[in-house]
């Protein structure tokens, strides 16, 4: 059974910082690239950040220069660092792995990633 469990979520001001944590199971996980993917209220699902299995990263503009997306292998988890928070930002956040080969490129399509946790809100108020 694969499970994704994100934790790190919570409300926090504008400036501010959380980090995200996803851990995973039931999966070979130095096999998947991962990705953060949000929802704001009444929208559609975004990518935020990805990472992929050969440790390449990809970063919706946005979040340039503020996120920072990364892995550890052997704790089966990935990680986004998200600093100099704004109100734009909150959203749920939701881990997603894609099981894919060194070659293939970072998707940042929904549709894409097999895997997905329950998501974790973050609220940055003003």
């Amino acid at each position: 059974q694969v499970q994704l469990v994100e934790s790190g979520g919570g409300l926090v001001q504008a400036g501010g910082s959380l980090r995200l944590s996803c851990t995973a199971s039931g999966i070979t996980f130095s096999r998947y690239t991962m990705a953060w993917f949000r929802q704001p209220p009444g929208k559609e699902h975004e990518f935020v950040a990805g990472i992929h299995r050969n440790s390449g990263t990809r970063y919706v503009d946005s979040v340039k220069g503020r996120f920072t997306i990364s892995r550890d292998n052997n704790q089966k988890t990935v990680y986004l660092q998200m600093n100099n928070l704004r109100p734009e930002d909150t959203a749920i956040y939701f881990c997603a792995a894609d099981h894919t080969i060194l070659t293939a490129p970072l998707s940042q399509t929904q549709r894409d990633y097999d895997y997905w946790g329950q998501g974790t809100q973050v609220t940055v108020s003003s």
